[in-house]
């Protein structure tokens, strides 16, 4: 006898979707995240007490709880050491999980249910059709009716515009970028986000209406803090940004099939040799991160969705069969951080006002799509993460020690310190940041493997491998050059590149990947009943976008994939 159909690993941006049209489908889904799970009655304290084992009640979750978990400062919320949304075990007294880097920079992800989604910036756009067709086991067309039914759950629709948003297109269109109005992106040019957040508060410039009864009511309040954690709601389904925590999960619970247990970090793949399959998946060993028992639970079918680092890790640690290409081809869009600081007379000109308004409106807003070479979008944070991103974070040292070459767009590349950069913090609501996604290539050299001898208490750790190649390098180059011209022709007086250093990483993709680790329906090659449900089975980068949407899309598809062969 087995425990359930399906064992899902993991419940961010993949997991939760496959475990939620799994059990639509009525199949039995037990769901093991490492993390916590915030706004649920079993636990009520979930940073410092073990609380219950297992929920599987959408009448467990508990707007409450969850509300004062997601408070919004900027270090409780994601400081990458003790902060709610780090890589860590729900007791915030206790170190993060480590992961060795080998290159200078930083892995921006979260553990506990929902994932990196708890502070994704919630955008959804499609891959471009470029990256795919032609290029993954399967086309761009087939992958629609999937984009489509995730938009539709989460649901995705097209971003407010905001004065950030306005300054940003009226930057666009004199530098000439013609306005993209598609979902399915195949020139370039300038359009909304597609976010994955409600619409605005209908009562939103109600003067008779407080800031704390909105934050009660159904609607995005435009408060700006998307990526330190939305609490705009008045009941965990109802929040206004829609991690998984907040869309699929419930709907995953409400179909009776589900039972999710978080805290539980899985350290092995269980197989055993069918007469007729061969190798197959047949469970998991598993780690309660507050007593250390270890627990096994069977399945006829388990999905891997850990992510792009703890995904082949876990493959690695439960002695699966070799495959050269598990852990490479790590691609992670090359990031980098162009921003424009602006005189308020030049403000009001253009839009009568005499600030940018960094802090209204959703996190990203409006992008330029450029397919071949990435995107360019306005990104505007909480001032001590914008201030560290634009000022502190930095691939090429100190702007004072190494400033620009005489005839670069930008006036400041790399860290700022002493006074001048008090004078640049000083003009934080009059200043608009970009972020750049780089269609990154997918190199066998880039890569996540285990240490040889170091071992955390869930086997040995990952080492993550990242160096970006001549040509992604040129792209990015271009896509900072694209920005600072677009800020130049919005009116910026001074524009600072801090050349984000590579290590950064938010958008990983492709460790494991399909055609290579596994088939068009995301089943391993060589463990059947094995299948992948992450951003690691992502052919490549899929030209630079956003990949949750598309992730989403794949974990539909392969739930149905699952159902018509195995349980049909």
């Amino acid at each position: 006898m087995f425990d359930a159909d399906v064992i899902v690993i993991g419940s961010g941006g993949g997991g939760a979707v496959a475990a939620k049209e799994l059990g639509e489908a009525g199949l039995k889904v037990l769901v093991l995240e490492a993390g916590a799970w915030y706004g649920n009655k079993h636990w009520a304290n979930p940073n410092t007490e073990h609380g219950g084992d297992w929920s599987s009640d959408y009448k467990d979750l508990d707007i409450g709880i969850y509300k004062k978990v997601f408070n919004s400062y900027e270090n409780n919320m994601n400081d990458v050491v003790s902060g709610a949304f780090r890589f860590g075990p729900a007791d915030r007294r206790r170190t993060p999980w480590h992961r060795i880097m080998r290159q200078k920079g930083d892995i921006w992800q979260a553990s506990g249910v929902g994932g990196t989604t708890q502070h994704y910036w919630s955008q959804s756009p499609r891959a471009f059709p470029q990256a795919i067709d032609q290029v993954w086991p399967l086309s761009y067309r087939e992958l629609i009716p999937y984009y489509e039914k995730a938009e539709a759950t989460l649901p995705v629709q097209f971003s407010p515009t905001t004065p950030k948003e306005e300054l940003f297109y009226y930057g666009a269109k004199k530098a000439g970028w013609q306005l993209n109005p598609t979902l399915n992106v195949t020139t370039p040019g300038y359009r909304p986000n597609p976010n994955a957040i409600l619409p605005p508060n209908d009562r939103l410039m109600d003067p008779g209406c407080s800031l704390e009864e909105l934050s009660d009511m159904e609607g995005c309040t435009l408060r700006g803090n998307c990526v330190n954690g939305c609490a705009s709601g008045p009941s965990v389904d109802k929040i206004a940004k829609r991690s998984t925590l907040v869309s699929y999960v419930p709907l995953a619970l409400k179909t009776g099939n589900v039972a999710i247990r978080p805290n539980s970090f899985v350290i092995k793949i269980l197989t055993s040799q069918d007469p007729k399959e061969g190798l197959r998946a047949t469970g998991v060993q598993f780690r309660d991160t507050w007593t250390g028992e270890i627990g096994e639970l069977t399945a006829r079918t388990v999905i891997m969705a850990a992510g792009c680092i703890e995904t082949p890790r876990l493959w690695l640690n439960s002695s699966l069969p070799f495959n050269e290409w598990v852990g490479r081809g790590l691609t992670n869009h090359c990031f980098d951080w162009v921003g424009g600081v602006f005189e308020e007379k030049e403000l009001m000109r253009i839009m009568g006002l005499p600030e940018v308004y960094p802090y209204v409106g959703h996190t990203s807003g409006a992008r330029v799509d450029i397919p071949g070479t990435g995107i360019f979008q306005v990104s505007c944070l909480s001032p001590g993460l914008m201030s560290f991103l634009t000022y502190g974070f930095s691939e090429a040292g100190y702007n004072a020690l190494n400033p620009p070459e005489p005839g670069e767009p930008w006036n400041i590349r790399g860290r700022v310190a002493g006074p001048q950069l008090k004078e640049l913090m000083r003009n934080y609501s009059r200043t608009m940041t970009m972020l750049l996604l780089t269609d990154d290539e997918t190199l066998y050299r880039n890569r996540v493997e285990v240490d040889p001898l170091l071992k955390d208490e869930h086997g040995p750790i990952p080492i993550v491998y990242y160096t970006p190649s001549p040509k992604t390098l040129k792209r990015r180059d271009q896509l900072a050059r694209y920005a600072s011209e677009t800020l130049r022709q919005a009116g910026a007086r001074q524009i600072i590149r801090s050349d984000t250093p590579f290590g950064f990483m938010l958008h990983l993709e492709s460790t494991m990947r399909m055609g290579y680790v596994t088939d068009a329906n995301c089943e391993a090659f060589q463990v059947k009943r094995l299948f992948i449900a992450d951003n690691s089975v992502h052919f490549n980068g899929i030209g630079g976008p956003n990949p949750t949407l598309t992730t989403q899309a794949l974990a539909t598809r392969t739930a149905e994939k699952i159902v018509t062969e195995y349980f049909s």
